[in-house]
């Protein structure tokens, strides 16, 4: 049953092959036996979720059917969930029940999916391994002494060692394609604002956008039906139309299903920077692709090289906004013991972060003060202008761009912590994607020296749908998204 997807999940659960109870039972038997060793949830709950796993028995007993009714999902834990534990990662909100759910959670309740539990990440999703969490690393499932990625590393190791059919995470530079990546899973990160941000605790508010984690595009695109909508809560949520975006997955394959498609090819993309085994892999798919109908043309990004600077002056300058409410007063941590208002100010935020997020936080404070805000961060804003107008120059030639996800493969837990430089590093391919507002997905495309790779697709604005089926007619002539970690039966 753990191998199954999504939609066999459902229909198994539709025909009562399996009930609600006894699946959720076997996936928080798997968290109880193989979370010790890889961490990658924070909090599980098996009474509140069995109890949602009954509720939705009866909604299927009485054939109220969605495409997700019954599956347990893992989610996040920066998304509020009501009467859940939501931490952030953090120590400051290590004590914070949300009295309320996150958009996000609320329209998998009514889908009628059950909460798995809440998933470890990089703490206020600032990281790119999910080792500055509170409560310590996530481990690789496919090599317990290597990061899984970040900043949503735990859903990712959860989905990948089967502790999960699937789950949620969120993309402020790369946060769900990077893991996607590394732990050989598809996820997608939207058009910002195809998916509402109300209730998922804030780093950057202009970039964080929230998406899918799964073994394969199909799944992804069920997951993406659930979460997006418009929400009128959040005011950078559009209102557009809803739209099914697994229609285009259900077309017939033929022999060249994608002839006429043109795969854009940055000269940016495939310079030096990224290791010769993936690579290596990138142009074996390439040519997958080729087989598939598709053309490859050049095009280029020539701003891209800036992207990682603009985005450390962007996402710290929005951190430190949206981290001021965390002041010990209303919620979260608060410092033992002080001598004044200030004095508790000072200390429980002193106390409550990490040394990454203070770092952050003081970048961000530097490049907002006065004389510095026009050198720095609004240079940073004409230069994310550039680039997502190198997107749009590229998208005129080109219907999808298509490039490694991360320059290597996992790395070693430990092995870039103290150089926060290279760990910037390890977003460059997906970063730019972020300061522009388009969607992209990461799926899996081989493996070197036993470690997965991925492969990225960049569509333009609101083709969610073109890129889930690109994706899918990759995956229908491969097999790498269907391998599975050693260890973890």
């Amino acid at each position: 049953m753990i191998e199954l997807s999504l939609a066999d999940i459902g229909r198994a659960l539709a025909s009562r092959e399996i009930s609600s109870v006894e699946l959720t039972g076997i996936y928080l038997d798997r968290i109880a036996r193989l979370n010790p060793q890889l961490n990658a949830f924070i909090t599980v709950d098996p009474e509140r979720s069995l109890a949602q796993a009954r509720a939705a028995d009866d909604r299927l007993a009485r054939g109220e059917t969605r495409a997700l009714t019954g599956i347990p999902i893992a989610h996040k834990d920066i998304f509020c969930a009501r009467d859940w534990l939501t931490t952030c990662g953090s120590k400051m909100l290590s004590n914070f029940v949300s009295p309320y759910d996150a958009t996000v959670i609320g329209r998998f309740r009514q889908d009628g999916a059950v909460l798995l539990g809440k998933t470890n990440m990089d703490e206020f999703a600032m990281g790119s391994s999910t080792e500055t969490s509170f409560y310590g690393p996530t481990a690789n499932p496919w090599a317990l002494d290597r990061v899984p990625g970040g900043s949503s590393g735990g859903s990712a190791a959860a989905v990948a060692a089967r502790l999960a059919p699937a789950a949620t995470g969120t993309d402020t530079g790369g946060s769900i394609r990077q893991p996607a990546a590394l732990c050989n899973l598809s996820g997608m990160k939207p058009t910002y604002g195809v998916i509402s941000r109300y209730g998922m605790i804030a780093f950057a508010s202009s970039l964080d956008q929230a998406g899918p984690l799964a073994r394969s595009a199909a799944d992804c695109a069920l997951l993406l039906n659930c979460m997006a909508g418009f929400d009128e809560r959040d005011s950078t949520s559009l209102d557009r139309p809803g739209e099914d975006f697994a229609r285009e997955l259900t077309a017939a394959a033929g022999s060249r299903p994608l002839a006429g498609l043109r795969i854009g090819l940055p000269q940016q993309f495939f310079g030096e920077g990224c290791s010769a085994e993936v690579m290596q892999l990138v142009d074996a798919a390439i040519a997958e692709y080729r087989q598939l109908g598709a053309e490859t043309v050049p095009v280029g990004l020539p701003s891209m090289d800036l992207s990682v600077a603009a985005y450390y002056v962007i996402a710290p300058a929005e951190a430190s906004s949206n981290l001021a409410r965390f002041d010990g007063v209303r919620y979260g941590y608060r410092a033992p013991a002080y001598a004044d208002l200030t004095d508790m100010y000072c200390k429980s935020r002193a106390q409550g972060f990490g040394a990454e997020v203070k770092r952050r936080i003081l970048i961000g404070t530097y490049v907002l003060s006065h004389g510095y805000y026009d050198a720095y961060y609004l240079q940073a804003q004409r230069i994310r202008r550039l680039i997502a107008n190198d997107f749009a120059e590229a998208f005129r030639q080109c219907d999808v761009i298509l490039g490694p996800t991360s320059p290597s493969t996992a790395f070693r837990l430990g092995e870039k912590a103290a150089d926060p430089v290279q760990m910037y590093l390890s977003d460059i391919y997906t970063i730019a994607v972020n300061l522009a507002g388009l969607p992209a997905i990461s799926i899996p495309c081989g493996f070197a020296g036993g470690l997965p790779a991925g492969l990225q697709l960049i569509g333009n604005y609101f083709r969610e749908a073109r890129l889930l089926n690109i994706a899918h007619r990759y995956q229908q002539v491969t097999d790498w998204h269907r391998q599975r970690p050693a260890g973890h039966a």
